[in-house]
């Protein structure tokens, strides 16, 4: 493009200092450098031939690299690459409601599963490269780069998305992700990963909305585990999606049409088996007239079919 421009100024400019006019060299200029010859007796000097053989061999000698580099790029792949990374940006600005995962490493692999199982739209965002053939091959929408960059963050649609998952190894890293993100869309929901103790309270705050410590989260799994196994695994069939029951939650909000109706309304015939109010109290196993107010959190279990509404 730059050349061209600049071949059209190097044409202009010469004809014009030959004494035509700003037209005819236009004319001049465009039949040089399309090789098409002049259409209509033009009389020209000698400088003006020489100059016009010139502009002529620049033009083709342009065109031949030109012509080189797309070969060129076209035997690496570039232009593929790029018409996939464009159509990758495409479908992820379509999403609406979303969550974004930074870092597609063993965390962050395992909630991507999760949102898959529950048919959640997600894009992943990760800084190595290499790890690119492994997000194509599991058929997931994702961005190369760094998850604190507030260009990556727009490009991933944060400004209409849900939900953030910061999976990052770094704890530092971590809470930068969520200043960014936090700034960016103060309503999105963020779930941030800690490696240490410490790291915990600085991630709230930085403005996450929930910790998780893997090690912690391991080590209390582990105990249940031995505790309670039938329940633990009760709950893993549950969340999991590919049970015959499934657990559910429901966070009413102010404007919504649920304020008011009772808990028979709002679940249908799935079980609510807890109501968290908006004073933070707990309402275990809740009557089926129970009114649910707005801000209320509704957590019901059922068959699939029947938790739809809810969802």
């Amino acid at each position: 493009m730059a050349s061209g421009i600049v071949l059209l100024g190097y044409g202009l400019v010469g004809y014009k200092l030959f004494g035509f006019g700003l037209v005819d060299a236009v004319y001049l200029t465009l039949s040089a450098l399309t090789t098409e010859g002049f259409a209509t007796p033009v009389a020209l000097s000698d400088g003006a031939k020489i100059f016009t053989v010139s502009l002529s061999l620049f033009g083709v000698t342009v065109f031949v690299a030109v012509l080189g580099i797309l070969a060129g790029a076209l035997v690496d792949g570039k232009l593929i690459h790029r018409s996939r990374r464009w159509s990758m940006q495409r479908r992820i600005s379509e999403l609406r409601d979303h969550h974004i995962i930074c870092a597609y490493g063993r965390v962050g692999r395992a909630a991507a599963r999760e949102f898959e199982a529950d048919g959640v739209p997600f894009v992943v965002i990760e800084v190595k490269p290499e790890i690119e053939e492994d997000l194509k091959r599991d058929g997931v929408l994702y961005l190369i780069g760094n998850s604190s960059s507030e260009a990556l963050l727009r490009a991933a649609g944060i400004h209409r998305a849900r939900g953030l998952v910061c999976a990052v190894d770094s704890d530092a890293e971590n809470v930068y992700i969520t200043l960014v993100a936090r700034s960016l869309n103060p309503n999105i929901s963020i779930v941030a990963r800690a490696s240490e103790d410490a790291a915990a309270d600085r991630l709230y705050r930085a403005g996450a909305n929930r910790v998780v410590s893997p090690y912690v989260t391991s080590g209390r799994r582990m105990a249940l585990i031995a505790l309670r196994p039938e329940v633990v695994d009760f709950f893993d069939l549950a969340r999991s999606g590919s049970g015959a029951v499934r657990i559910e939650e429901l966070l009413v909000s102010e404007d919504s049409k649920l304020v008011g109706q009772t808990v028979a309304q709002v679940c249908g015939s799935a079980t609510a088996l807890l109501i968290r109010r908006a004073a933070g109290e707990l309402v275990p196993n809740p009557s089926r007239d129970t009114v649910v107010n707005a801000g209320d959190l509704v957590v019901a279990f059922g068959e699939p079919d029947t938790l739809g509404p809810l969802r």
